[in-house]
């Protein structure tokens, strides 16, 4: 496996708990929207604890850049990346990730696993090839919506948010199931992409499949 030792040119936060980084890009080190790479701190006793991330910069560009989630409830690796700063170092390793870019679908994603799509959008707004594509993103409130504004802008009335502890006025509030599946989707024949957190990922896919999804037109992170 091989590594890449990179300087991070900027990092801000882009809501109270998501940072963005900007980093050094390596000579030849390519990627498909929608792939992510393991990233660890080049600091002392932090170099072995990789973590996988996802580009959200566009291919064509000179850096690369992730969207991470800083959880400052237990001392991990995201904990010390809230730390991290211009200046800084971070170890890149090989590239991978299932979630690419098929044909035009519905994508579904909570909280930080917008990252991988974020990507794909990007690319197909700068190739003007977004339309026919809806997002639905949920959240536990409006605070946690990562790249809204952007998002917004891309996506305009295809783009759905759902706040699972929420109600605003104009945006659904409660939780993505079974049921809100029929209420909200009319073809099933279409792609899906699925990304957020396990036992998300996994209870979404259970019911498209149910629904009469194609294994084949599923998209997910294996």
């Amino acid at each position: 496996m091989k590594s890449h030792i990179v300087k991070v040119l900027h990092s801000f936060y882009i809501n109270y708990d998501v940072k963005c980084f900007v980093v050094q890009k390596p000579k030849d080190y390519d990627f498909i929207p929608g792939q992510a790479t393991d990233v660890s701190i080049n600091l002392p006793g932090w170099e072995e604890e990789l973590r996988p991330f996802t580009f959200t910069s566009l291919k064509s560009q000179k850096q690369l850049e992730f969207m991470i989630k800083i959880y400052r409830d237990h001392q991990g690796v995201t904990n010390m990346l809230g730390k991290v700063n211009a200046g800084s170092e971070l170890i890149l390793h090989d590239v991978f990730g299932a979630i690419q870019y098929k044909k035009p679908g519905v994508f579904i994603a909570a909280g930080a696993g917008i990252t991988p799509f974020i990507a794909i959008f990007r690319d197909l707004y700068k190739k003007n090839k977004l339309s026919g594509n809806k997002l639905i993103y949920t959240n536990k409130t409006s605070d946690d919506v990562i790249m809204d504004a952007e998002l917004h802008k891309m996506l305009k009335n295809d783009y759905l948010k759902v706040f699972t502890r929420e109600n605003v006025i104009g945006y659904v509030g409660k939780r993505i199931d079974r049921n809100f599946l029929i209420e909200y989707i009319a073809d099933f024949s279409q792609h899906f992409y699925v990304c957020g957190p396990t036992d998300f990922v996994n209870s979404i896919t259970k019911y498209l499949l149910e629904l009469g999804v194609s294994p084949d037109a599923l998209v997910i992170e294996e």
